[in-house]
């Protein structure tokens, strides 16, 4: 049973990483934090976690389903989308040109780690699909199983979003403003892309 648990576990932590390792908004919020605070990456996780934890509790409970109702992910989509667009926008828009700054979301690594978790549609159809084959599997090694899972994939976003933040602090000195430009520009593309998607995908 304990080996079977531990490769059950190694298992969802490869599914874990495949899922947080993707680019996405989180990741680009991650990397504008990280440039002025090198622990934002787990602020961040730990913003995400307060979606994340009673998200897994919600599924186990059996009301996954309600996640992948027609009404909700208009609901969601919507929404998030507009979130994630004004997100991008506020980022293109406190920019500063060639002065060595960087710009900077009006919210705290905490905060912008709940509204980019809170606001992705597709974070809550992965945990009605993908996440909820993990919590069965979870769900048979009892109480503990479903814990140890919860604390390994909860790790598995911590110790990226950190990665991430803190790589980003500790070559920031290399960051030229034109390399800052570039580089705020793709993350604030990204959240504007990506919220431009999720609205359009409400009505396909």
């Amino acid at each position: 049973m304990t080996a079977n648990l531990g490769l059950f576990l190694l298992s969802a932590a490869a599914i874990s990483l495949s899922g947080v390792m993707l680019p996405g908004p989180l990741t680009a919020v991650t990397i504008a934090k990280g440039y002025r605070n090198q622990n934002a990456g787990s602020w961040i996780a730990i913003g995400h976690a307060v979606i994340e934890l009673p998200l897994m509790a919600l599924v186990y409970f059996g009301f996954a389903q309600f996640f992948t109702f027609p009404q909700a992910k208009m609901v969601i989509g919507a929404l998030g989308g507009m979130m994630l667009v004004a997100m991008g926008a506020m980022v293109f828009f406190n920019l500063k040109k060639a002065t060595g700054e960087v710009a900077d979301l009006p919210y705290n690594s905490l905060t912008a780690g709940i509204m980019m978790t809170g606001t992705n549609p597709y974070f809550f159809l992965w945990w009605a699909t993908i996440g909820i084959t993990l919590i069965a599997g979870a769900a048979a090694f009892g109480l503990v199983g479903l814990l140890l899972f919860a604390v390994v994939h909860w790790s598995c976003d911590l110790l990226w979003e950190q990665f991430v933040s803190m790589s980003v602090f500790r070559t920031r000195h290399l960051w030229t403003p034109g390399v800052q430009r570039i580089v705020f520009g793709v993350c604030g593309t990204i959240l504007v892309g990506f919220g431009v998607y999720f609205c359009i995908s409400v009505f396909v």
